[in-house]
């Protein structure tokens, strides 16, 4: 439960379920927002982040951190077992709002098996599913599970409109402030300090570790005056350093945000893995090359869609910004390759660069017809 808010606000209810590092944090903005109009009380399920703002998570986080076909089946049993659990605790305690962060596919079953049981108060989804990707038609089966959408992407809710899906409002992302000023003109640094960045989820780390170890041990041969770093959670770090320790190659690892932040002001070019950890690197400043290493499903999927970008900086200005390289199975040279590059040619760096200022920009303020609103507005606009 939360801690005690002011007297004279409203008390509201709230269950908040992440599943994921990227969720947790939105999670977490989510609910300092909301304590700054209502009071709170917090139940549901989330990480470090959420567990800082005040909410203490009904089971462990990590227990939903999954994605990729062979990845779900191996945790299925355990992934029941919660999602009946969380079923359950949301019956019992009866919240007047539930909002559910991304995990896309645990959070459409939860919606479904709560609106079996009759449950009526209003459900949100926090961050569009990449309708605009894979099986459009499901934007239309999400109006009846979700009162609204809240999405992080400004083109996102005019897509979910024209598919005929739930209400979906631009809220922004947490990796950017509420500021509706871009972010300033940048000049590249050319730091020394090069940041890998391979994921959250065990799944992930698994594949991409490996892969990052090897692009790290030529890249030292090649670039003596490069220092690693590898920015990550509390819970991973034990692991992470177990891990590194057998590539014969320097690697800080840090947890700290302020490290980080400080850090990424030093950093010539990151190495990172598709997902929400590019926007991140964008709002510092920071080029990269992407990179993803499908399994199994994933690559049985990625056949039959027709996407051009895997990168959220690309998808969003629709260009091909940032060199990325999704993989089939991992392919150490062409990461090196693409990393070189970067780390030798400054002009492709200050390209990126200049071009996370109208990335930034964009984000800050939405599109005309749907303009960045601030997601607390957004919940408790359900609440009669």
């Amino acid at each position: 439960m939360s801690p005690i808010q002011p007297a004279g606000q409203r008390l509201v209810r709230l269950f908040l379920l992440a599943g994921e590092a990227s969720g947790d944090k939105i999670g977490a903005d989510l609910i300092a927002r909301l304590h700054k109009i209502c009071r709170l009380e917090l139940h549901g399920v989330g990480g470090e982040a959420m567990r800082e703002a005040g909410m203490h998570s009904l089971f462990p986080m990590s227990n939903l951190s999954v994605m990729g076909v062979s990845d779900v089946l191996k945790s299925l049993p355990l992934l029941l077992w919660r999602l009946y659990q969380t079923e359950r605790a949301i019956i019992r305690i009866k919240p007047d709002i539930v909002v559910l962060v991304d995990s896309q596919e645990f959070s459409t079953l939860l919606a479904k098996r709560l609106k079996k049981r009759g449950f009526a108060q209003p459900i949100l989804l926090y961050v569009a599913p990449t309708v605009w990707v894979y099986k459009p038609e499901r934007a239309q089966k999400l109006k009846k599970l979700f009162d609204e959408v809240l999405a992080v992407l400004p083109f996102e809710p005019e897509i979910m409109k024209r598919l005929d899906g739930p209400p979906t409002s631009f809220v922004g992302h947490p990796a950017q402030n509420d500021s509706s000023e871009p972010i300033p003109a940048a000049t590249d640094i050319g730091g020394n300090w090069l940041a890998l960045l391979p994921g959250s989820r065990m799944g992930e780390l698994k594949r991409h570790l490996p892969l990052l170890g090897r692009v790290a041990k030529e890249l030292h041969a090649r670039f003596p005056e490069i220092k690693f770093f590898l920015p990550t959670l509390a819970h991973l770090e034990e692991y992470l350093r177990k891990q590194v320790r057998d590539w014969e190659v320097p690697v800080e690892i840090v947890v700290d945000s302020e490290v980080r932040k400080s850090l990424f002001q030093q950093t010539r070019v990151a190495v990172v893995v598709s997902g929400t950890a590019t926007l991140e690197l964008a709002f510092s400043s920071v080029p990269m090359v992407v990179t993803y290493v499908m399994d199994l499903g994933q690559r049985r999927a990625s056949r039959k869609l027709d996407f051009k970008y895997i990168s959220l900086p690309n998808i969003i200005l629709d260009e091909n910004l940032l060199p990325e390289l999704l993989l089939e199975t991992a392919d150490p040279l062409a990461v090196l390759e693409a990393t070189q590059k970067l780390l030798t040619n400054p002009d492709d760096r200050q390209r990126q660069i200049d071009g996370f200022v109208r990335m930034a920009a964009l984000m800050a303020k939405g599109t005309k017809a749907c303009p960045r609103q601030n997601p607390a507005d957004r919940v408790l606009s359900h609440l009669a």
